[in-house]
């Protein structure tokens, strides 16, 4: 990845994370930590591989994302915004009574693919986009993101071991490895552990990546192109709310939203550095 782009991909991050925050603080809930973690990743999705176009958000061919993790919807919603699929300013109604974001993904707004949230449906949602596909000769990629926490859901397994049989070469699951759930770390609450040999012996080409990493980033999802035959699950190292430093690595914002003090910090974190990146 050449430095320009690059420069360009971590600006229009800084950006969605500053989203994710105005977000979570406007509606006083939702999901800052995980939201955080995955921003890098959906900006390069968005801004860098998936054929898609916001002037025509029902292509029968563009690229699809489920977001399996539904409930960092304010981070698909801000790169959904930055992309220009919707005004910025409706991120400030997140989960308002009556307004067009709520909690977790809905189908009608434009740029989502699936409605989600139930944690471990996100993922057979995509094998059947996927299967859909395949049968249609379509040559569009299916993308879905899931937590570490997440993937303790049987069905998860049960979707892994489908694609796997179906040969979903047009199938990729980021898993995003953050080590920290809404009970506590990973590994204590019920751990997925070893999680990239669990995929590998479910049959899928396994990648593991840093997440906040972008020339690492498009490594991974250009080793990920290479793959035709089978199912491609890329591990995803990362950092809950990353970021924000008083967020970083901490259980509390998987479910808490910023008061003022805090949403100032954040803001003015993010800001500076964005204007670092500007310089």
């Amino acid at each position: 990845m050449d430095a320009s782009t690059k420069k360009n991909l971590q600006k229009i991050a800084c950006n969605v994370r500053m989203g994710v925050i105005e977000g979570t603080y406007n509606a006083k809930s939702g999901h800052p930590g995980g939201s955080l973690s995955i921003s890098d990743t959906l900006t390069y999705l968005y801004f860098n591989k998936m054929n898609i176009d916001p002037e025509n958000p029902e292509n029968p061919d563009r690229d699809r994302l489920v977001l399996s993790k539904g409930h960092t919807a304010p981070a698909l919603y801000s790169v959904l915004a930055q992309k220009g699929y919707f005004p910025k300013e409706e991120l400030k109604s997140l989960r308002h009574i009556g307004a067009m974001l709520q909690g977790h993904p809905c189908i009608y707004i434009p740029g989502v693919d699936m409605s989600s949230g139930s944690l471990g449906q996100g993922i057979s949602a995509a094998c059947g986009m996927a299967l859909a596909g395949k049968l249609n000769g379509k040559d569009y990629k299916v993308y879905t993101i899931l937590g570490d926490g997440e993937i303790e859901e049987g069905q998860v397994w049960e979707a892994a071991m489908f694609a796997a049989h179906y040969n979903l070469g047009n199938l990729v699951a980021i898993v995003d490895n953050n080590g920290l759930q809404i009970d506590g770390p990973i590994t204590e609450v019920c751990s997925p552990e070893p999680i990239t040999d669990k995929f590998a012996a479910f049959g899928w080409h396994v990648i593991t990546m840093d997440a906040h990493d972008f020339d690492d980033i498009d490594r991974a999802f250009a080793e990920a192109d290479s793959i035709t035959d089978k199912p491609v699950a890329i591990i995803q190292k990362s950092v809950k709310g990353k970021g924000v430093s008083f967020m970083e690595n901490q259980v509390s914002w998987h479910g808490a939203a910023p008061n003022k003090e805090q949403y100032d910090t954040a803001i003015a974190e993010l800001s500076a550095q964005l204007k670092e990146l500007e310089d």
